[in-house]
């Protein structure tokens, strides 16, 4: 009886043991990543509850990647290191082409009509207005990083439409800050006379009291464009199973955590595609990011 006893709790044990290992090849580790465009401690709070959630509601452990440049974030889209990421809208469409099948699947409400705040230090005397400020061209200028589309791409468009002339040829010195919180910084010290960033930074950091409007001003707000969204790699159906796409999709647009949203921050996400970001695909070739 002893024997049999012992018999049975090898088998058991055996089979607990295959089991759990069959259920690890079944669902491998699911990782995203986002663009690094504010402080690495915002971002880690911001998608370390991300990852909580989408873990609960996908049913497979799901972990947070941080990356240190827009760049690094859609090499590491494209060489399979994550297999989804929270883009601006040309890091996207760079991700997208780069791997074939990939779809922008959800945004946040207001990414359909996203706007760039240009910024500039009271020294400088430039006033707020309804036009494009010509009265920038001469100043020192910064960018956020090369990468962005609300402090790179699309600022960069306006100022080639109404200067006529490249960044390079409008400003006495240009820079590219890396994210928006130091374009403000930088604009803010007088470091950089004129600088442009996402709307959505400046407003945050204006509630939390770290904007200075004794020295800094808003003194354009660009027309809207698309912008920031989800991106999913084409091939997770294949290794997490049929429909998992559809499933993170569904897990995105149904948050509705207030602490969660207000981390981005988005009123809530619904749906997207990837002909919604056409305008950046145009944007970036007709000013030379994007390759025709």
């Amino acid at each position: 009886m002893r024997t049999f006893t012992k018999a049975l709790f090898a088998l058991t044990i055996c089979w607990i043991t295959v089991t759990s290992v069959a259920a690890e090849e079944q669902a491998p580790i699911f990782r995203f990543t986002a663009i690094p465009d504010q402080n690495t401690a915002r971002l880690q709070e911001r998608f370390g509850g991300v990852a909580a959630y989408l873990t609960e509601q996908l049913g497979v452990q799901v972990e947070y990647i941080p990356v240190k440049s827009y760049a690094a974030s859609v090499a590491a889209f494209k060489n399979s290191e994550v297999q989804l990421a929270w883009f601006g809208g040309l890091s996207g469409v760079q991700a997208r082409l780069a791997v074939p099948g990939s779809k922008a699947i959800a945004q946040g409400q207001d990414d359909l009509a996203f706007v760039t705040y240009f910024i500039a230090h009271h020294s400088t005397g430039i006033d707020a207005g309804a036009t494009f400020p010509a009265g920038i061209a001469g100043h020192t200028f910064t960018f956020g990083s090369k990468g962005s589309t609300s402090g790179r791409l699309m600022p960069e468009y306006f100022i080639r439409q109404h200067l006529g002339k490249s960044p390079d040829e409008s400003f006495k010195r240009v820079g590219f800050s890396g994210d928006h919180s130091k374009t403000l910084a930088l604009v803010q010290s007088g470091a950089y006379e004129v600088g442009a960033l996402n709307y959505k930074v400046w407003d945050n950091e204006l509630a939390a009291g770290k904007v200075d409007t004794n020295k800094v001003s808003i003194i354009w707000r660009t027309p809207t464009y698309p912008d920031y969204n989800w991106t999913v790699r084409g091939d997770v159906d294949v290794v997490y199973g049929e429909g998992f796409a559809d499933r993170i999709q569904q897990a995105l647009i149904n948050i509705e955590d207030r602490a969660l949203l207000d981390a981005f921050p988005r009123s809530r996400f619904i749906a997207a595609d990837n002909s919604m970001y056409a305008p950046i695909l145009k944007t970036g070739q007709e000013i030379g990011v994007l390759r025709k």
